[in-house]
């Protein structure tokens, strides 16, 4: 079965798809972008895909991944490897429908019958982080995860700092010791402020503080995970196995986050969850993305012992009105119920694209760039 051709969809508010074709007629998905050089991305999927794929197998997943990233001199990154992910994801797709199974039952098989769900928590300000947190305790979370703080300077007063505890105490009290408390520093703070945070933080008994430093400073991980008592995260920001290996040897972290669009796509994914297993370190795959790549990064996660918990922004409590399970052909697809979301049984990602919706939406000019966050002094701030 040869790949015969591929076409890219940019769909808003700012995602890419990519669908690639086999002589054989069937057809796969895959989501590679990076959120705001969509444009790149695109141009680096055609060129991989033009340069390297078309005329070939479509089962050799493992040896079109190697071909793809061990062929260039120079490898790895952002946009090569979300490249990547997002052909692989549709190579992956096709291997399972070839063989009408699950591309869990082609990983080896599933190890848990169904996933649980975090819940990302907006706002800045204590009673609505709080209203927004019961809502959705109430429709099932029983994991919720928040963005804190927003401009932190590399000094900051003491009154900041009071300010992102009292966003976590709120959290924390809507939802009682019954739930997960996750806080996603975003890279934002540095490396004293940091130490500072997580001292304050001690008591909430949060499950991981993610990104508590830049992949800049990932040398410092292991400092700070010697001086507190919160497991540490990180990995959204990690493009490969390569760039897990030393937070893992130097016990830096507890908790990684690979995106399954960022890290090479489901066979890179597998390969991260593999090796923090052998050193006792949970993973929780990072997925603010479109139901493609949620259902890629499901694949892996069924199939993987260590995988505990699946980042979700797809309003799967309310498929009717989601923007993103739109783009499906089923948006009731993913069953929620209580928190988790259930094992998918379909053939491939176990999904199927809305193809005539996707084209419509392509029409649409997609044009997203993250913002650009400033201190008050005019200096730029880390978004």
């Amino acid at each position: 079965m040869q790949i015969t051709d591929y076409e890219l969809f940019a769909i808003p508010p700012r995602w890419l798809l990519l669908k690639l074709e086999t002589d054989e007629g069937v057809v796969g998905w895959g989501e590679p972008i990076i959120q705001g050089r969509l444009e790149t991305v695109r141009a680096a999927v055609s060129e991989l895909v033009e340069g390297y794929l078309l005329g070939m197998d479509a089962l050799r997943t493992e040896y079109h991944w190697r071909k793809l990233y061990q062929s260039g001199y120079f490898r790895g990154g952002p946009i090569l490897m979300s490249a990547l992910a997002g052909i692989d994801q549709a190579l992956w797709d096709i291997k399972g429908r070839h063989y009408d199974t699950p591309i869990h039952d082609l990983l080896g098989g599933h190890v848990r019958d169904r996933m649980l769900v975090y819940q990302w928590i907006g706002g800045s300000q204590p009673d609505k982080i709080a209203e927004s947190a019961k809502q959705d305790y109430a429709r099932g979370y029983r994991a919720f995860k928040l963005n804190n703080p927003r401009e932190f300077r590399p000094i900051e007063t003491t009154a900041a700092v009071d300010r992102v505890v009292d966003r976590i105490a709120a959290l924390r009290g809507a939802v009682g010791s019954d739930a997960f408390v996750g806080v996603d520093f975003h890279g934002r703070v540095s490396k004293p402020m940091a130490m500072e945070l997580l001292r304050r933080l001690e008591s909430y008994n949060l499950m991981f503080v993610d990104q508590p430093l830049t992949p800049e400073h990932g040398e410092a991980y292991g400092t700070l995970n010697e001086q507190t008592s919160i497991p540490l995260s990180t990995g959204e920001r990690h493009y490969s196995r390569y760039d897990f290996k030393s937070l893992l040897v130097d016990d830096a972290v507890s908790v990684v986050q690979p995106d399954v669009t960022h890290v090479g796509g489901i066979s890179e994914l597998r390969k991260v969850a593999s090796l923090a297993e052998t050193f006792d370190v949970a993973v929780v795959p990072h997925c603010p993305l479109g139901p493609v790549a949620f259902a890629a990064s499901l694949q892996v996660g069924f199939t993987s012992q260590n995988v505990v918990m699946q980042e979700q922004d797809l309003t799967l409590h309310e498929p009717e009105s989601s923007q993103r399970l739109a783009l499906l052909e089923d948006p009731e697809l993913f069953e929620f119920d209580n928190g988790y979301v259930e094992r998918p049984t379909g053939p491939g990602l176990g999904i199927e694209i809305d193809e005539a919706y996707v084209r419509e939406k392509a029409r649409s000019d997609v044009n997203w760039y993250n913002p650009v966050w400033h201190h008050e002094d005019g200096s730029i701030a880390e978004w």
